[in-house]
């Protein structure tokens, strides 16, 4: 395959998943057709079956960009920082906000599903779920063990470090959705800092 032509369906692809994403935010997963991504696109629908086989198909890629976004944003933010807890501060604070600009997406998914469509759609969910779960839980990884390397942390097992892993993660969750229940921009800067200065206490204790 020569590089015009790769280059011109890569072009395609990020036509296609583009459209797709817009028209998955405005009417839901559900009510969005491959007709209506080609007429997005001003293609006929055998154009798109080129590149995918199925909405799901769309979906899945889509999504993954989305993740593969975030991972970046993320790793981006801490390798821009020095020392530890600066890093982590970076961790926490891109993960909110770039949840925050992504949310209407993810929110916008099951418009229009009835209950059928809803429970099936929670397994795509949970399985999305444990697949960021499992990026940031490496790169959190890879920041606590260059921190033990460096000697800003003390050393634990493997074992105790992974569970201290889900326990932040779990709690910048949770903390995540308070903020947005408050809806002020103010608190999430003190929030984080406060959330890292706690983390690095368990972390040296």
């Amino acid at each position: 395959m020569s590089a015009s032509i790769s280059t011109k369906e890569d072009f395609m692809q990020q036509q296609i998943l583009a459209a797709a994403k817009r028209l998955f935010q405005v009417y839901g997963l559900a009510k969005v057709t491959m007709d209506d991504v080609a007429k997005a696109i001003g293609k006929g629908r055998s154009s798109l079956y080129y590149y995918y086989k199925s909405k799901d198909e769309i979906f899945d890629a889509v999504v993954h960009i989305e993740v593969r976004e975030m991972l970046a944003a993320m790793t981006h933010a801490t390798s821009q920082a020095s020392g530890l807890e600066q890093k982590l501060r970076a961790f926490f604070l891109t993960k909110i906000e770039i949840l925050r600009e992504k949310g209407a997406f993810f929110k916008s998914l099951d418009v229009g599903m009835d209950a059928n469509a809803l429970s099936e759609f929670q397994k795509t969910k949970i399985a999305l779920h444990y697949l960021i779960v499992r990026q940031e839980s490496a790169l959190m990884k890879q920041l606590l063990t260059d921190g033990v390397n460096k000697g800003e942390l003390r050393k634990m097992p493997d074992q105790e470090l992974d569970v201290f892993i889900m326990v932040l993660l779990s709690s910048l969750r949770g903390f995540k959705r308070e903020l947005e229940l408050e809806n002020d921009p103010a608190k999430v800067e003190p929030a984080v800092d406060m959330f890292t200065r706690m983390a690095l206490y368990g972390l040296k204790n």
